[in-house]
């Protein structure tokens, strides 16, 4: 099983969609199952996972209605407000729809702290009972609370999103290898291989300025936890679906063929419970 297990499907709205600026104007546009399905095909991928990126129940609704339509979207990692005092109640309807897999909040635009405040971590002791994965969207000066947040929930899933954005275009390195062989050490945490071509200069990275970040993820997280996520379509401002593909696919060819499966869509599986 070969699963994309991370991208965005959206019907761009300039208000509502105020991150996409006019630097980023080619995905200025909307961006649904029928634009990533062929690229799948052409890639051999079974699915996918979709992931949100508005922060709002109509998104996840959106997203899980979509997943309804087209088979191929395996999973949905949608949004609702875990610091919210009906959240027993917001979990228990959405727990009705099987696509659901797991949230994510855009905790990268939040102020320091964010997730140690009692109201979020309120939420996230509810996830496990709904076997919902955690999905940790940050940059790398957030990774210590991050480090924190997954000790105290030994039991929680938590996914890793784009390796906490590792600062590639500026060569920095040193701190954020710190943190994550810190944060790799629990194993109720896994990391997506995703969304780091954006991290570097867009236009002039090749595989070997990657190489060195790829080195810490796989050094820490192992084959076992690593998943592949393409983050199309914001993956297109720094290269095509195929570069973003071929990156990881000719990194891992040092790998078994049974490792480079774990990563290309086994561990998305497993750690978002998708069914065949």
């Amino acid at each position: 099983m070969k699963i994309d297990a991370h991208q965005h499907f959206w019907c761009f709205n300039p208000q509502r969609d105020a991150w996409i600026t006019d630097d980023m104007r080619v995905l200025q546009r909307d961006f649904l199952p029928e634009d990533l399905q062929p690229l799948l095909q052409q890639h051999q991928f079974d699915g996918c996972v979709a992931v949100q990126a508005d922060t709002s129940e109509k998104e996840t609704e959106f997203l899980l209605n979509l997943a309804e339509k087209h088979p191929f979207i395996k999973g949905v990692v949608g949004w609702l407000d875990l610091c919210s005092d009906a959240i027993d109640e917001r979990l228990a309807h959405f727990s009705t729809y099987k696509n659901l897999k797991g949230l994510r909040h855009i905790v990268q635009a939040e102020p320091d702290g964010y997730m140690l405040r009692k109201d979020f971590q309120r939420g996230i002791s509810k996830l496990e009972k709904y076997n919902l994965t955690y999905d940790i969207l940050i940059f790398p000066h957030q990774l210590e609370e991050a480090i924190a947040l997954v000790n105290t929930f030994p039991n929680q899933k938590f996914i890793l999103d784009h390796c906490a954005k590792p600062y590639i275009k500026d060569g920095k390195i040193k701190t954020w290898k710190r943190h994550i062989e810190t944060l790799s050490g629990f194993e109720n945490v896994a990391c997506k291989v995703s969304g780091l071509t954006t991290e570097a200069d867009w236009k002039h990275w090749d595989n070997t300025t990657m190489e060195p970040y790829l080195d810490v993820v796989f050094n820490a997280f192992g084959t076992k936890r690593t998943l592949f996520g393409s983050d199309w379509p914001v993956s297109v401002l720094a290269g095509t679906y195929a570069e973003t593909v071929g990156l990881i696919e000719q990194y891992i060819a040092q790998f078994t063929e049974t490792e480079q499966q774990q990563i290309m869509g086994l561990n998305a599986k497993t750690w978002y419970h998708l069914k065949d």
